[in-house]
């Protein structure tokens, strides 16, 4: 069994345990009051790199990344510091998170918020509409093609925009096949957890120009975010190098300025 895998199995229990707790009914409620949920693409596809920055306490690879006590007060920082979009890992088992970070962060941020998980069924897409985020993240590598198809038609039809994340050309194809707009490209292969420094370079030609393009995974600083966006990234999703960096404020600010290139150049 993959790591992939292995963290799905452990996402469908906690998943059972929240349905027996909270019944759809009452997520459908909460989504019926909410605020409409804000729009990422106009800032993600602006000139200029977009950061989309993470509240992430641990990770499978590295184990504990940060104590982070108040992740609204994180958020606020990477704001304040000129970030697009803010990531927070919902996951538990292997990433410490929950979907009370989520409403915390929701609340602090006037930003769009991604709901950052092992999105395997639609209850957990009301969820996150519930909870108060714009964005959901789908894996291709961890998800057959009608349930993918299903989960991005609905997240869309709950008003969601959804980040579909690719590990290769084959996955970009099937993005491509359910409508995906916003495709993230992970450096990270979740079978085995290794990084592949050179895969946004690899796989960006086979992204069209009219897709948004995120980098995943390896951004470490200012140097990583040129490289990537030499290759053709629109934005950069970093959560370990903004969470351990002492300073998230002028971390965030200092990719933001790595990006902003003169020359861009096109994807077909």
């Amino acid at each position: 069994m993959s790591v992939l895998d292995q963290i799905i199995e452990g996402v469908r229990v906690d998943l059972a345990a929240r349905e027996a707790t909270t019944p759809l009914a009452e997520l459908e409620r909460l989504v019926a009051d909410a605020a409409p949920a804000l729009d990422p693409m106009p800032a993600l596809a602006a000139p200029g790199v977009s950061v989309i920055s993470e509240v992430k306490r641990k990770s499978p690879s590295k184990g504990d990344l940060a104590d982070i006590p108040d992740p609204a007060a994180l958020a606020a920082e990477y704001e304040s510091g000129g970030a697009s979009v803010i990531s927070v890992l919902t996951e538990q088992r292997r990433f410490g998170g929950s979907l009370d970070d989520l409403r915390a962060v929701r609340k602090q941020v006037t930003i769009p918020v991604l709901r950052k998980d092992f999105i395997v069924t639609s209850y957990q897409l009301w969820e996150a509409r519930a909870a108060g985020a714009d964005l959901v993240l789908l894996i291709v590598a961890g998800l057959d093609q009608p349930t993918l198809e299903h989960l991005h038609a609905e997240a869309r039809g709950l008003g969601l925009t959804v980040l579909v994340e690719v590990h290769d050309p084959a996955e970009v194809q099937r993005a491509l096949d359910v409508g995906a707009t916003l495709i993230g490209v992970n450096a990270r292969n979740l079978k085995t957890l290794e990084v592949d420094d050179t895969a946004f370079e690899r796989i960006a030609p086979s992204l069209p120009a009219d897709a948004v393009a995120v980098a995943e995974s390896g951004i470490t600083g200012p140097d990583d975010v040129r490289r990537v966006v030499a290759a053709g990234a629109d934005a950069v999703l970093v959560g370990e190098a903004l969470v351990r960096g002492g300073d998230p404020r002028a971390a965030v600010a200092a990719m933001v300025e790595a990006g902003h290139s003169d020359i861009r150049p096109s994807r077909s």
